[in-house]
């Protein structure tokens, strides 16, 4: 269920009451810079989290190619 143009107007005149007319554009801007710095953050994390699946993905196929290696060299010659 989401907001109609009813409702949104109803909330702007709220808002122009309660900020007053002048005050609005310094709100708006304070809102897109922290949405910005929410997005920016977000990213970060997605991007730290997707480095350390790599590193752990790699470390795991590392140690299965070391543990097949080692097999290997433990198995005595059948001839």
């Amino acid at each position: 269920m989401g907001l109609g143009w009813q409702e949104l107007l109803i909330i702007f005149l709220i808002v122009l009451l309660v900020f007053g007319a002048s005050r609005i554009p310094d709100i708006a801007r304070s809102l897109g810079k922290a949405s910005r710095e929410f997005k920016k953050a977000k990213d970060n994390i997605v991007k730290e989290s997707e480095e350390m699946m790599d590193a752990s993905e790699k470390l795991a196929e590392k140690d299965l190619k070391e543990e097949a290696e080692s097999e290997k060299t433990d198995e005595p010659d059948k001839k």
